[in-house]
């Protein structure tokens, strides 16, 4: 694996943690000659979300992001295959096809599973081997870490969900990946948010990072939030363009947010006050 294509780390040392898997827009050179003219255009990016939280240095939070493109590799997939929805439509480890369905690679240039398996070991690991060390870090001055999955979607993908998705879609595995204190601050925070729609565990109840990683018995908690695009671009279609007036609306919610994570996380005494903060 090239220098460019490892995941990017930002070292910080609040107890917050802000994963982006999905932002990054390489794709190897070796592959690019595989896929199709319209897959380089890579549209199911989570186009501009660091931008979006590019508060997170402010917050002292630690950021990892990934370089390699989705379309390469989804490191938010069970490594091992299994699909994370059973039932449901979604998108594989690697991907054959958009999110509408649409073919990523030009016939007979799908990936084989040798293809897959060198793929996963350099990319998908080394995205969650990072993740692991900087939680040991975090744990280690802290008596519990947030990890806080950042994502994006357009809001209205009919082969993937009915109908419009809310604004802000919240994810803690049914309530398995982090405490009830965690997943609360978020709810309220969302729920208070004027002009803006909520869901929590609805379609996207948190990917491989949140369910793998998150372990709040051992002060781990892990939390995915997926936002409709709707809520900071321009338009939910090429060029992508970020429209900074509605970003504002959107991140007037999720700094503050944040900011009470990154501090019940920190407060080793949240534990006998009984009331979020």
């Amino acid at each position: 694996m090239d220098a460019a294509d490892r995941p990017i780390v930002e070292r910080r040392d609040a107890p917050l943690i802000l994963s982006m898997p999905h932002v990054g827009l390489r794709i190897p050179e070796a592959m690019r000659g595989h896929f199709t003219e319209r897959a380089l255009g890579l549209e199911d990016t989570d186009w501009w979300i660091d931008r979006l939280y590019d508060f997170g240095a402010e917050l002292g939070a630690t950021v990892v992001r990934a370089a390699v493109s989705r379309f390469v590799i989804d490191v938010n997939r069970d490594p091992g295959g299994a699909s994370l929805y059973p039932g449901q439509a979604t998108t594989e480890l690697c991907p054959t096809t958009t999110f509408d369905g649409v073919p990523l690679y030009r016939a007979g240039a799908a990936p084989s599973p040798g293809e897959i398996d060198r793929h996963r070991r350099p990319y998908h690991a080394a995205y969650h081997e990072a993740l692991s060390a900087e939680i040991g870090r975090l744990r280690r001055l802290h008596p519990r870490v947030v990890l806080y999955d950042c994502h994006s979607i357009r809001s209205v993908v009919p082969r993937l969900f009915d109908g419009e998705l809310p604004v802000f879609n919240i994810g803690t595995n049914g309530g398995a990946s982090c405490a009830p204190e965690a997943e609360g601050i978020v709810t309220r925070a969302c729920a208070g948010a004027a002009g803006y729609d909520h869901v929590v565990n609805g379609r996207f109840r948190g990917g491989w990072i949140t369910r793998h990683h998150g372990d709040p018995g051992n002060g781990v908690h892990a939390i995915q939030m997926e936002l409709a695009q709707r809520a900071y671009l321009a338009a939910e279609a090429p060029p992508w363009s970020y429209d900074p007036v509605r970003a504002d609306g959107v991140r007037a919610v999720l700094k503050p947010m944040l900011r009470r994570l990154a501090a019940w996380a920190a407060d080793a005494a949240y534990g006998q006050k009984g009331s979020a903060p």
